[in-house]
């Protein structure tokens, strides 16, 4: 894999971890307004910014994926969606403040693991 393929995917799995994490904070400021002040969740998530950024930024994240899948063995290229779940867990930890548990974390490390496991068998 060249360093514009691995450019491509690296920006495809962050730009998703991205799009979810806006997502899921425009969801729960929706689900919030919704308890405060009645009305729609779908309408309020419609109209919220952090919603519509994040499904752009999801989609661009879906053209990034395809144009890396055109350039890169799936077989290499699936494996880069691990590191999404860690940055997700990340970013729900520090942005979000969400708690995570010592398990959780030592999940995410597994699959860190693995996805070195699976990079450093392709170097050969």
């Amino acid at each position: 894999m060249n360093l514009s393929s691995l450019a491509l995917l690296l920006f495809a799995v962050f730009s998703s971890a991205g799009g979810q994490i806006m997502l899921k904070h425009g969801m729960r400021s929706a689900a919030s307004a919704v308890e405060h002040g009645g009305g729609s969740i779908a309408l309020r998530a419609a109209t919220s910014p952090w919603i519509v950024v994040g499904l752009i930024v999801f989609a661009v994240s879906a053209v990034a994926w395809m144009s890396t899948l055109a350039r890169v063995p799936l077989s290499v290229a699936y494996p880069f969606n691990a590191l999404g779940y860690l940055l997700i867990v990340l970013a729900g930890s520090t942005v979000l403040h969400e708690r995570t548990s010592v398990w959780t974390w030592s999940g995410s490390l597994l699959v860190v693991v693995g996805l070195v496991t699976v990079m450093a068998g392709q170097r050969r």
